[in-house]
């Protein structure tokens, strides 16, 4: 059945100073389906959807919704019109109700509010789309997946038809990626027009209908998703022929570089393990079971609540992060703006992070060497390819790939004996994707040793030589990723065991 267009956007130019980031962008949106726009980041998808949602005003062209020109002039005018956008990071108040958050900015004017009735529309809605959302649990006890439900059930509370998603599943484990793909599809049953941003082309094909692709500001492809294929869009995006697997020869493991014995993450927890120069150490887990607590206390950022661990045979447990990076130890954390970056400063105070104090970029006696951070940071700069290449940008002006891109090149140029990484790509598009596992696996090569830790289980199984299984603080089994099943991985992962192993243990996660 065809459908009619429930969006369209015509000659859609937007620029920054001298930036443009939208160029004469054409865009139409069939009413009742689910629409992928891919690119890379900066690609411009994102300034699209905010003029769509108006956070931001074209400076040419125009909007049609249900076929009539529509002047949108804020988020306001937007909801009127039934649209509802839920950003990749989420704006929601941590100690107030979901029926709280979701009223926030809605309530009635010049009345009380009726919270018994709010919470009851709000139940209903769950329960119409299978949300399963209490509207009294405080959010800041609910997981990263019920909180972008929330969101959700904000925007339909409000009357949305049209969902913009701005990279939903970033935060998400594996398993809340397909609930939360079961909810899209029985919005879209129930006549919703859903709108992604992504870079995910996995999720692409798995689920959407549409997709447009853009690249430095322009659409260059728009497909049926039936009738593509993953290579066809990468190649679109990036605009040459991506590498969409990890190559990488066998690994020639040495001596063990980090030695953890009976390390406690949580009182009674234990886990014990080495990593050996010259290969790469995947951890998979459901993210929660102790793989965060695990690198900070590594990286000398917490303290275990027991056992020990040695960097070539020195103890560790109680050293400062300092005095563990000083060992060789470069860390690239989950949280690349709480603990990997200054958002507000530029890219050159960003890039000596850590290595501040000490030469080149500081002399003995601890001034700063201007000329030598300058010098520094544009190496990095092209090294990693972080863009746009402006020395003197904040750094929360960079996309989210670019963020990471300077954060891993700052940790390679230490030259590390021992590298913990923890979710290397996330939020990252597919050719910073290619480039930042092809800089993992030569760091590898080069005899470090890499401790990894990815929510992404094909990105684990992809780069690891080998992979511990987490459950609840402790390692529940190593395999060989060249020949584990998926399956039998993911059913280790929530606490299940092998089956036919000689145990008196059940063969199902309880």
């Amino acid at each position: 059945m065809e459908t009619s267009n429930i969006i369209e956007m015509r000659g859609i130019t937007k620029r920054f100073g001298g930036v443009i980031a939208n160029n004469n962008i054409n865009l139409s949106i069939p009413a009742g389906t689910i629409h992928a726009i891919v690119g890379e980041n900066g690609a411009g998808k994102s300034t699209i959807m905010k003029i769509l949602y108006g956070f931001y005003t074209a400076d040419e062209g125009k909007i049609l919704v249900d076929g009539w020109r529509r002047e949108i002039r804020n988020p306001h005018d937007a909801i009127a019109l039934g649209l509802g956008m839920v950003h990749q990071h989420f704006m929601l108040v941590p100690p107030m109700t979901v029926t709280e958050n979701i009223i926030l900015g809605a309530e009635p004017g010049g009345g009380r509010i009726n919270y018994k009735r709010a919470e009851e529309q709000i139940r209903k809605l769950s329960n119409d789309f299978g949300f399963d959302i209490n509207p009294n649990s405080c959010v800041e006890e609910l997981s990263v997946g019920q909180q972008q439900r929330v969101e959700v059930l904000k925007a339909l509370y409000r009357g949305a038809r049209i969902l913009i998603l701005d990279e939903p599943t970033a935060v998400l484990t594996p398993q809340e990626v397909e609930e939360f793909f079961r909810i899209l599809r029985s919005m879209r049953e129930r006549g919703k027009t859903i709108i992604i941003i992504t870079h995910k082309l996995n999720e692409v094909l798995a689920l959407s209908d549409n997709v447009t692709v853009m690249r430095d500001g322009k659409v260059v492809g728009e497909r049926k998703t039936a009738e593509t294929d993953a290579a066809e869009l990468a190649r679109l995006m990036v605009g040459r022929d991506v590498l969409l697997r990890v190559e990488k020869t066998e690994a020639k493991p040495k001596d063990a570089v980090l030695s953890v014995r009976g390390l406690q993450l949580r009182p009674g927890a234990e886990i014990s393990f080495n990593v050996q120069a010259g290969e790469i150490v995947g951890i998979a887990g459901v993210e929660g079971n102790g793989q965060t607590e695990l690198i900070e206390i590594l990286a000398g950022l917490r303290t275990a609540a027991g056992g020990s661990f040695t960097l070539n045979g020195r103890e560790c447990a109680g050293l400062s992060a300092r005095e563990i990076k000083e060992l060789g130890v470069a860390h690239i954390p989950e949280d690349r703006h709480r603990r990997g970056l200054l958002l507000d400063f530029e890219l050159t105070d960003n890039a000596i992070l850590g290595t501040h104090y000490r030469p080149p970029v500081a002399s003995r006696a601890g001034l700063l060497d201007d000329a030598a951070i300058v010098r520094k940071t544009r190496r990095l700069i092209q090294e990693f390819d972080v863009r746009p290449p402006d020395l003197e940008l904040p750094a929360r002006a960079l996309s989210g790939g670019n963020q990471q891109k300077l954060i891993i090149g700052r940790e390679f140029d230490i030259h590390p004996k021992l590298l913990l990484v923890s979710q290397p790509t996330r939020g990252v598009d597919i050719g910073a994707i290619e480039f930042i596992h092809r800089k993992l696996v030569g760091l590898r090569d080069a005899g470090a040793a890499i401790l990894l830790v990815s929510a992404e289980l094909e990105e684990v199984l992809s780069l690891a030589d080998r992979v511990l299984v987490m459950y609840q603080g402790r390692v529940v089994g190593e395999v060989d990723p060249r020949k584990v099943n998926q399956e039998e991985i993911g059913l280790m992962m929530t606490g299940g065991k092998k089956k036919g192993r000689d145990t008196d243990e059940p063969d199902q996660a309880e």
